[in-house]
Protein backbone atom coordinates (compact mmCIF):
# COMPACT_ATOMS: atom_id res chain seq x y z
CA UNK A 1 0.00 0.00 0.00
CA UNK A 2 1.36 3.23 -0.95
CA UNK A 3 1.67 5.76 1.54
CA UNK A 4 -0.36 9.21 1.44
CA UNK A 5 1.94 11.94 1.98
CA UNK A 6 0.07 15.05 2.44
CA UNK A 7 1.59 18.83 2.41
CA UNK A 8 2.51 19.69 5.40
CA UNK A 9 3.42 16.44 6.57
CA UNK A 10 7.45 16.18 7.72
CA UNK A 11 9.13 14.39 5.41
CA UNK A 12 9.95 11.14 5.55
CA UNK A 13 13.80 10.83 6.42
CA UNK A 14 16.45 8.66 4.72
CA UNK A 15 19.80 8.24 4.02
CA UNK A 16 21.66 7.10 0.97
CA UNK A 17 24.66 7.05 -1.32
CA UNK A 18 25.11 9.86 -3.61
CA UNK A 19 26.95 9.90 -7.06
CA UNK A 20 27.03 13.17 -8.84
CA UNK A 21 29.24 16.26 -9.65
CA UNK A 22 27.82 19.35 -7.84
CA UNK A 23 26.31 18.23 -4.56
CA UNK A 24 27.46 15.91 -2.17
CA UNK A 25 31.24 14.73 -3.29
CA UNK A 26 30.69 12.00 -5.47
CA UNK A 27 30.24 8.67 -3.06
CA UNK A 28 29.12 10.50 -0.38
CA UNK A 29 26.30 9.86 2.33
CA UNK A 30 23.32 11.80 2.23
CA UNK A 31 21.14 12.54 5.30
CA UNK A 32 17.83 14.18 4.79
CA UNK A 33 18.90 15.48 8.33
CA UNK A 34 21.77 17.37 7.25
CA UNK A 35 19.45 18.88 4.43
CA UNK A 36 17.51 20.96 6.75
CA UNK A 37 17.30 24.47 6.28
CA UNK A 38 17.46 23.90 2.78
CA UNK A 39 14.51 23.91 0.45
CA UNK A 40 15.15 20.47 -1.85
CA UNK A 41 13.59 18.55 -4.22
CA UNK A 42 13.80 14.47 -4.71
CA UNK A 43 12.32 13.45 -8.22
CA UNK A 44 11.61 9.43 -8.09
CA UNK A 45 12.25 7.75 -11.66
CA UNK A 46 12.28 4.21 -12.41
CA UNK A 47 15.52 2.99 -13.79
CA UNK A 48 18.68 5.17 -15.54
CA UNK A 49 18.82 5.29 -19.04
CA UNK A 50 15.74 4.45 -20.57
CA UNK A 51 14.06 6.34 -22.57
CA UNK A 52 11.37 8.32 -20.37
CA UNK A 53 13.96 8.73 -17.22
CA UNK A 54 17.13 9.70 -19.89
CA UNK A 55 14.37 12.43 -21.18
CA UNK A 56 13.48 13.51 -17.95
CA UNK A 57 17.04 13.81 -16.44
CA UNK A 58 18.06 15.54 -19.89
CA UNK A 59 15.24 18.37 -19.70
CA UNK A 60 16.92 19.02 -16.24
CA UNK A 61 20.20 19.00 -16.99
CA UNK A 62 19.30 21.51 -19.75
CA UNK A 63 18.01 23.81 -16.79
CA UNK A 64 20.39 22.97 -14.53
CA UNK A 65 20.94 26.38 -13.87
CA UNK A 66 17.60 27.34 -13.25
CA UNK A 67 16.90 24.61 -10.78
CA UNK A 68 20.46 25.04 -8.88
CA UNK A 69 19.46 28.88 -7.90
CA UNK A 70 16.16 27.15 -6.48
CA UNK A 71 17.29 24.00 -4.32
CA UNK A 72 18.98 21.15 -3.92
CA UNK A 73 18.08 18.79 -6.29
CA UNK A 74 18.58 14.94 -6.08
CA UNK A 75 17.21 12.06 -8.66
CA UNK A 76 16.34 8.63 -6.55
CA UNK A 77 15.86 5.29 -7.58
CA UNK A 78 16.60 1.78 -6.62
CA UNK A 79 19.78 1.38 -9.34
CA UNK A 80 23.29 1.32 -8.07
CA UNK A 81 26.22 3.30 -8.02
CA UNK A 82 28.07 2.05 -10.29
CA UNK A 83 25.13 2.16 -12.48
CA UNK A 84 24.05 6.08 -11.57
CA UNK A 85 27.59 6.71 -12.72
CA UNK A 86 27.34 5.58 -16.40
CA UNK A 87 24.36 7.52 -16.79
CA UNK A 88 25.48 10.64 -15.38
CA UNK A 89 28.56 10.38 -17.74
CA UNK A 90 26.78 9.34 -20.48
CA UNK A 91 24.31 12.37 -20.43
CA UNK A 92 26.07 14.92 -18.54
CA UNK A 93 24.39 15.34 -15.77
CA UNK A 94 25.37 17.39 -13.52
CA UNK A 95 22.90 17.02 -10.29
CA UNK A 96 23.71 14.16 -8.09
CA UNK A 97 21.58 10.78 -7.76
CA UNK A 98 20.65 8.72 -4.86
CA UNK A 99 21.04 5.13 -4.52
CA UNK A 100 18.23 2.93 -3.04
CA UNK A 101 18.70 -0.54 -3.88
CA UNK A 102 16.88 -1.79 -0.81
CA UNK A 103 14.12 1.01 -1.82
CA UNK A 104 13.58 1.88 1.34
CA UNK A 105 13.31 5.80 0.17
CA UNK A 106 11.15 5.12 -2.28
CA UNK A 107 8.97 2.87 0.55
CA UNK A 108 9.00 5.80 2.90
CA UNK A 109 7.37 8.24 -0.01
CA UNK A 110 4.84 5.76 -1.01
CA UNK A 111 6.11 5.17 -4.07
CA UNK A 112 7.18 1.58 -4.42
CA UNK A 113 5.29 -0.26 -6.59
CA UNK A 114 6.79 -3.66 -5.78
CA UNK A 115 6.36 -6.88 -7.97
CA UNK A 116 3.91 -6.16 -10.84
CA UNK A 117 4.39 -2.45 -10.78
CA UNK A 118 5.89 -2.38 -13.77
CA UNK A 119 9.53 -1.66 -14.49
CA UNK A 120 12.24 -3.94 -16.30
CA UNK A 121 11.46 -7.05 -17.82
CA UNK A 122 13.19 -8.87 -15.31
CA UNK A 123 11.56 -8.50 -12.31
CA UNK A 124 8.77 -6.16 -13.49
CA UNK A 125 9.00 -3.88 -9.83
CA UNK A 126 8.73 0.02 -10.32
CA UNK A 127 9.13 2.75 -8.77
CA UNK A 128 6.48 5.53 -9.74
CA UNK A 129 7.54 8.40 -11.31
CA UNK A 130 6.82 11.35 -9.10
CA UNK A 131 8.70 14.26 -7.30
CA UNK A 132 8.46 15.55 -4.11
CA UNK A 133 9.78 19.19 -2.92
CA UNK A 134 10.35 19.88 0.82
CA UNK A 135 10.99 23.34 2.50
CA UNK A 136 13.72 24.20 4.53
CA UNK A 137 11.60 23.55 7.51
CA UNK A 138 11.98 19.57 6.81
CA UNK A 139 8.35 19.25 5.90
CA UNK A 140 6.78 18.33 2.10
CA UNK A 141 6.00 21.85 0.94
CA UNK A 142 4.36 20.24 -2.64
CA UNK A 143 3.85 16.45 -4.47
CA UNK A 144 3.97 15.75 -8.08
CA UNK A 145 2.54 12.38 -8.78
CA UNK A 146 2.87 10.38 -11.91
CA UNK A 147 4.82 12.89 -13.88
CA UNK A 148 5.35 12.87 -17.54
CA UNK A 149 9.00 13.06 -18.46
CA UNK A 150 8.68 15.56 -20.93
CA UNK A 151 6.87 17.76 -18.82
CA UNK A 152 8.30 17.40 -15.42
CA UNK A 153 11.05 19.33 -15.47
CA UNK A 154 9.70 22.90 -16.64
CA UNK A 155 6.93 22.41 -14.44
CA UNK A 156 8.81 21.67 -11.32
CA UNK A 157 10.72 24.82 -12.31
CA UNK A 158 7.41 26.74 -12.30
CA UNK A 159 6.51 25.89 -9.31
CA UNK A 160 10.21 26.65 -7.34
CA UNK A 161 10.30 29.98 -9.08
CA UNK A 162 6.70 30.93 -7.89
CA UNK A 163 6.33 32.54 -4.28
CA UNK A 164 3.15 30.41 -3.65
CA UNK A 165 4.53 26.96 -4.65
CA UNK A 166 2.13 26.68 -7.51
CA UNK A 167 2.99 26.67 -11.25
CA UNK A 168 1.40 28.75 -13.31
CA UNK A 169 -1.81 27.02 -15.57
CA UNK A 170 -3.18 28.16 -18.55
Amino acid sequence: MLADLLIGDPAPSFRALAVGLDYPPDGAEVASDALRGQRVVLYFYPEDDTPGCTEQACAIRDAWDDFRQCAKLFGVNSGPVEEHRRFIEKFALPFPLLSDPDNEIAKAYGLWLGEGGGGDAEGGEATERSTFILGADGRIERVLRQVKPAEHANFLLDILRSPSGQAKTG
